[in-house]
């Protein structure tokens, strides 16, 4: 008697969607069926074109260039003799042939493309195997140099990100003399906001959420609003000053960044105004030290929750926490710190331009390959 798993096995690649590489190539180790399994599934030729057909990543490509087995969210092509493989999968991905997929998926909850709806997505081939040939390989070398380039750029905007996030750790790894040593209750008066969300509006008084804190700024997206009569009942826990820090309690935990307008705003659940003593403790100084690795780590460490993780108002007050005494000496790191931000924030932009750029010049390769400008 043989069971299920004896379908699985090493003879034959199975491939599920999440097994396409950004390139169209296929991670072909991560699953494989026996010859019993593959005897009740279905078999996919080698140099066939692949399609995502339902789900999430509709239309997503790829071509094989072994004998495969897919699951049933990928539809496949095995084109004739007279016809590139590759020279389908690239037109496959132009904005034209996406646009039919897309178009053709309905507007269902979970898009997908039938059988009956295949005979849309027409693609045009050149007559000679050899045109098809040399339009594949100007792409091949193209797109192998775009990807250098991406990968280029990539890394250079990781290690943009990474140097900051060393000078941070360096910053508050380990004390220094002259510096006090203490907990975040004993420094800082909390204003918590957690409970229930005030009633939202079109327009009125700008709501703060969650969502809106990021790790060192705010984001102003969603931008969200609450009636202007409902700000004095509501904000009876105390008012936030410009420059406050503030801290996510859950989803997502440890958050932080700086209120950065002196406009009235309301604040929603999961949100802790921090007000420091600034005779004492310099805010942006605040705001760096929360972001800090090794304070991220205690709290991380005092969080709870199976699913969200969260942390209690009365564990997030014991907090260790150490900054100098002298808050001309906090205000010299604000301005390392500031100068680093802003520099990473200039790299980071260009290196993001450059991959929006890398995007849009491989769009416009593959238009002018399938429209006879190539």
């Amino acid at each position: 008697m043989t069971s299920e798993r004896d379908n699985y096995g090493d003879f034959i690649p199975f491939v599920k969607p999440a097994d396409f590489n950004v390139d169209g190539s296929l991670d072909y180790e991560n699953d494989g069926l026996t010859v019993k399994g593959l005897s009740e599934a279905r078999k996919v030729a080698a140099r066939s074109v692949l399609m995502v057909c339902i789900g999430a990543t509709i239309g997503k490509c790829g071509y094989c260039e072994r004998d495969i087995t897919t699951n049933q969210q990928i539809n496949a092509f095995t084109p004739f003799s007279d016809v590139s493989y590759k020279f389908l999968y690239y037109q496959m991905l132009t904005e034209t042939f996406q646009r039919k997929v897309l178009l053709n998926s309905g507007q269902a909850t979970l898009p997908i493309i039938n059988k009956s709806k295949w005979s849309a997505l027409t693609v045009v081939v050149p007559s000679k195997l050899e045109e098809q040939q040399r339009i594949v390989g100007i792409l091949d070398e193209t797109f192998e140099g775009i990807a250098t380039a991406k990968a280029n750029a990539e890394k250079n905007l990781q290690n943009a990100r990474a140097l900051f996030k060393s000078y941070l750790q360096s910053t508050f790894t380990q004390p220094r003399p002259g510096w006090t040593d203490t907990t975040i209750g004993q420094q800082i008066h909390f204003i918590d906001y957690r409970g229930k969300t005030p009633v939202k509006t079109e327009h009125g008084i700008r709501l703060i959420t969650a969502k809106n804190v990021k790790m060192g700024y705010l984001q102003q997206t969603p931008m969200e609003f609450v009636a202007p009569g409902s700000y004095e009942s509501w904000m009876t826990r105390g008012i936030p000053r410009f420059g406050d820090v503030l801290f996510t309690t859950e989803a997502p935990l440890a958050n932080v960044a700086q209120l950065d307008t002196d406009e009235k705003v309301v604040f929603a659940q999961r949100i802790i105004t921090m007000q420091p003593d600034r005779s004492r403790l310099d805010s942006t100084f605040l705001k760096y030290l929360l972001l800090s690795q090794p304070v991220q780590q205690r709290i991380l460490a005092k969080g709870t929750g199976a699913t969200v993780k969260g942390i209690k108002a009365s564990l997030l007050r014991t907090i260790e926490i150490s900054f100098p005494k002298s808050i001309a000496e906090q205000e010299l790191l604000v301005d390392k710190l500031d100068a680093l931000t802003e520099e990473t924030q200039r790299l980071v932009s260009i290196y993001q331009r450059k991959l929006v750029a890398l995007d849009a010049l491989k769009k416009s390769l593959l238009h002018h390959a399938f429209t006879g400008q190539l």
